[in-house]
């Protein structure tokens, strides 16, 4: 079989500008920066909303649930720590793939990312227009009609509010990385607000005997809250889409991911014991918007609820913003390869953005944000993520093996087991997903295969430059 076509590190950064500046995208972010926009990123439907998934699973044991999730995503954090150090360009998990295993993998784990990054838009605006909805009952009363808020499989026509988000969280994005930074920190830390002012209304009510039984459903029950916990967590590797307008991209790429991981671990447990300890498993796991009815029942008033609800629709705003930031970035690092349209590659002089890239994401999920339901993608999205979790984890071996002397300002630890369980890990919480998702998500890899086989290695420019292997005893070490 002939060897795939892999890009080396060097290759990566000299065609992304990343270590030169005046090339396409600024340096604007700092660590506070892309911590917040990593919170950005991880904290809003998954916990606002998918929170009665995960307790209709598992009940309280929903909190081991949370701990198994966030030790996968540690697990996989390191080596996303290592490589976004080593190779701060914004094609993030494609980027890594396309280093240490080469175009092909590349391109399919590109393709995967469309779900995280892209059809997972989708699900998070619809839902945004749920707490909308929420927020507007606290205040007036009233609610938007069904035909206008909700999609055909929801009992309506149009989802409205979830089309405004995604054009909003467009136009953010357009006006430039430093705008859209400032905009994410401030809705990170308003949402970290919120929800830790939830935990302490929700622990004014806590009663032990809301947490018996533990675990209804036993063992089983929490590995398939683990895997609906996991959607929550879905967005923390975006911060490596960010290499290439960091400041100090290698030493603050791999603490900012560390960070976010542990801050968002501690908040979920501590909000998931509050609302249960509050009013019992069993209510929680019935309402969509369990955290505001969390708070009107403690209160006794509509007025908590209704901050909970504004607080949901602030944090859900803002993941829309730092997810579709990374789609783009992820395409535009395609687009350079030539495996996607050169559209996606350009960048606007004016705001340094890639203008033409950001809307046509935005009007191509917004389709489906206006006609889908949240059900209908969220396994599709996580056996997605976790499947290119699962490749990065794959990526750290081979580029030890082939780039021994790459710089790296983080190293995973406990090399090569940490990698090895990350993958064990997802791979277990891909089986959790369920033989349907298995069918749909294999179904959609044939998909990308066949785009890459029409389109991607037929344009590719690898192919029309091949990279030249230099002779290893010219090669000067690098310092580790």
């Amino acid at each position: 079989m002939p060897a795939p076509r892999t890009k080396s590190p060097q290759r990566l950064l000299a065609e992304s500008g990343a270590d030169r500046e005046g090339h396409g995208l600024k340096r604007t972010m700092g660590l506070f920066q892309l911590v917040c926009f990593g919170v950005g990123a991880i904290v809003g439907t998954g916990i606002f909303v998918g929170l009665s998934d995960s307790v209709a699973q598992a009940g309280p044991a929903v909190v081991v649930s949370f701990v198994l999730a966030a030790v996968t995503c540690v697990l996989t954090a390191f080596a996303f720590a290592e490589l976004g150090g080593a190779i701060p360009v914004s094609g993030s998990s494609y980027s890594f793939a396309y280093a240490g295993l080469g175009e092909s993998t590349a391109f399919l784990v590109g393709w995967c990312l469309l779900l995280e990054y892209g059809v997972s838009v989708s699900a998070v605006a619809v839902g945004w227009s749920q707490y909308v909805n929420e927020l507007l009952h606290s205040l007036t009363g009233l609610q938007l009609p069904a035909v206008l808020s909700a999609g055909p499989g929801d009992g309506g026509v149009v989802n409205l509010p979830a089309v405004v988000v995604i054009a909003l969280a467009a136009v953010l994005l357009v006006r430039g990385v430093r705008e859209s930074a400032r905009a994410t920190a401030a809705m990170a830390v308003l949402k970290l607000v919120i929800l830790v002012a939830f935990c302490a209304i929700g622990f004014t009510a806590f009663k032990h005997g809301n947490l018996t039984p533990f675990s209804p459903a036993g063992l089983g029950g929490i590995g398939a809250g683990t895997t609906a916990a996991f959607f929550s967590y879905i967005g923390f590797d975006a911060i490596t889409t960010a290499g290439e307008e960091a400041k100090n991209p290698r030493r603050d790429i791999p603490l900012a991911i560390l960070v976010c991981i542990g801050v968002v671990t501690v908040l979920y447990c501590a909000v998931a014991l509050a609302a249960i300890g509050a009013i019992g498993g069993g209510q929680v796991g019935d309402r969509p918007a369990a955290l505001s009815h969390v708070v009107d029942v403690v209160t006794g008033s509509s007025v908590g609820g209704a901050v909970i609800a504004f607080g949901a629709v602030v944090a859900i705003a803002s993941v829309v913003l730092a997810v579709m930031y990374g789609q783009t970035r992820i395409l535009l690092s395609m687009s350079r390869d030539g495996l996607v349209p050169r559209v996606f590659e350009k960048v606007s002089p004016k705001t340094s953005t890639p203008v033409a890239g950001t809307l046509i994401v935005a009007v191509v999920f917004a389709l489906p944000a206006a006609f889908a339901s949240l059900d209908a993608v969220v396994n599709l999205c996580t056996i997605g993520t976790l499947a290119t979790m699962a490749v990065v984890n794959v990526a750290v071996i081979a580029l030890r093996r082939r780039e021994p002397g790459l710089t790296r300002g983080f190293r995973v630890p406990l090399y090569p087991v940490v990698p090895l369980l990350g993958v064990a890990c997802c791979l277990y919480l891909m089986y959790e997903t369920g033989w349907t998702t298995w069918l749909q998500f294999a179904g959609f890899l044939a998909a990308g295969a066949l785009v890459y086989v029409l389109y991607g290695r037929r344009h590719s420019r690898l192919a029309a430059a091949p990279e030249v292997t230099p002779d290893p005893a010219a090669r000067e070490p690098q310092a580790v």
